[in-house]
């Protein structure tokens, strides 16, 4: 797909709706100078080289690609109207394409029923779910896995309400008997799984904790952010991804994905929803200016945020018409992730430089150097001497690190010598497609430096 021709269609069709209004003329005070934007481009454009190449291949750090160019081409058409997704008034078409995507969404979940609504993230729509999550069980603590996103603590001390760490079980997933334990207190609320840690990849066995919490009267929320698109492949994929946690995604209180991550999307676009309609009583509110072109359910009116982008739903509607939600369609996109993965961590499992920590359950894969003296201060310094020969040598490769526990560490590999609480180990996010075809490259370069770094011949980073 050629962005610039089509990007050139999208201005020139909104061009075409304007001039249906009749002429007029731009106000002075906004004209500029082309020779000065000349000039001010030309700086935005070298200050952006500046970026790490997150559209390529070897790039496979953190969790950043670009946005597929139809999103892009959705949202450059209708950012040039700017209509605001609060009130219907801001933006009658735009509205209507974020209830579709939003329809679309659930429909991948299973929800019969439904409320929910785009967010500017997946932060906020987290912050949503445990918004209706305390007005629902006032006073009642939120459990939340240990590997689960440090946005739930957050979000609690914002929201005023307590939440507990349950303990993770040897693959990162949240411990079943640390939470029945828990939820036999009476204290908590509502349990937070995640399908999807940012950290590994881990699924949370939802399956399970959903009877679990509704035996002690307990809400559930998804945290999704993540993994929640890999829905699309639930039953579906020939390796075996465990459709369970996805399926149980449907009899759960609320759930909140990330269309910005595995969606294909710009960001912000994030999006909540809630198995129960009914819960948009707690968003109830008035405003003396808004809400007066429709008796309509406007978005603002089951939405803590106030203006929010039209083109963030018109990009995500346009690119559900295009790759529609389906294991044929976007479907297609993460089982090509899933088989980089996979492919990368049994490349390492036969790897005398490499040492895969987990095998992935998604499109994360850590691993971390293997070393004559395996200690945890040893693995630190050549974990972060290859992220930063990598980066800094011709023919780079882009990784992360992640730090993790010594406890961590010796549920996995017991022969690693605890001589410190923690160690970084490398971490990669695979959430491109394109990564299939370079699996060999990567691995190969990584390995390269791995086995550089314990061979001493790797200079190691200042603290």
């Amino acid at each position: 797909m050629k962005i610039r021709e089509w990007a050139v269609r999208a201005v020139d069709a909104v061009a075409e709706w304007q001039a249906n209004w009749g002429a007029y003329a731009a106000h002075p005070s906004l004209a500029v100078d082309p020779n000065a934007l000349a000039r001010g481009l030309a700086e935005l454009s070298e200050r952006l080289t500046g970026n790490y190449p997150f559209f390529h291949p070897r790039y496979a750090g953190q969790m950043i690609k670009p946005p597929h160019p139809v999103a892009v081409v959705g949202y450059l058409a209708t950012m040039l109207i700017n209509p605001n997704n609060h009130a219907l008034d801001g933006g009658p078409p735009t509205a209507a394409m974020e209830r579709e995507a939003v329809d679309a969404l659930a429909r991948m979940f299973g929800f019969a029923e439904h409320l929910g609504h785009l967010t500017s993230s997946g932060t906020i729509a987290n912050l949503e779910a445990l918004f209706v999550a305390r007005e629902s069980q006032p006073g009642r603590a939120i459990a939340v896995g240990a590997e689960s996103h440090y946005t739930h603590a957050r979000m609690g001390h914002l929201l005023g309400v307590t939440t507990r760490s349950v303990p993770a079980d040897a693959r990162g997933r949240m411990d079943l008997d640390a939470l029945a334990e828990l939820l036999a207190g009476g204290e908590i609320g509502t349990v937070v799984a995640t399908l999807g840690t940012t950290s590994l990849g881990a699924i949370d066995p939802l399956d399970a904790i959903v009877p679990l919490a509704r035996a002690h009267g307990v809400r559930v929320h998804v945290d999704a952010a993540y993994g929640g698109f890999y829905a699309l492949l639930a039953g579906v994929d020939p390796d075996g991804l465990d459709p369970a946690p996805w399926r149980a995604i449907a009899e759960c209180d609320s759930v909140a994905i990330d269309p910005h991550k595995h969606g294909l999307q710009p960001y912000g676009c994030g999006a909540v929803l809630f198995r129960d309609p009914a819960v948009g009583r707690f968003y109830r509110h008035d405003s003396p200016y808004t809400y007066f072109t429709s008796g309509d359910l406007h978005l603002g009116e089951i939405s803590l945020e106030c203006s929010r982008a039209g083109a963030a739903a018109a990009a995500l509607w346009l690119t559900q018409r295009l790759l529609p939600l389906s294991a044929e369609g976007l479907g297609a996109v993460l089982a090509a992730n899933l088989r980089a993965a996979r492919a990368w961590a049994r490349r390492i499992e036969a790897s005398e430089a490499l040492t895969l920590y987990q095998p992935p359950a998604l499109d994360i894969v850590n691993c971390f150097p293997t070393l004559e003296r395996p200690a945890m201060t040893a693995i630190d310094a050549a974990s972060a001497a290859v992220l930063h020969a990598g980066m800094r040598e011709a023919d780079p490769v882009f990784l992360s690190t992640l730090r993790i526990t010594n406890e961590a560490m010796r549920q996995r590999h017991p022969a690693v010598i605890d001589d410190a609480a923690g160690a970084r180990i490398l971490r990669s996010a695979l959430m491109k497609p394109e990564s299939e075809t370079w699996v060999t490259w990567l691995h190969d370069r990584v390995a390269g430096l791995a086995a550089r770094a314990r061979a001493g011949a790797l200079p190691m980073p200042r603290a």
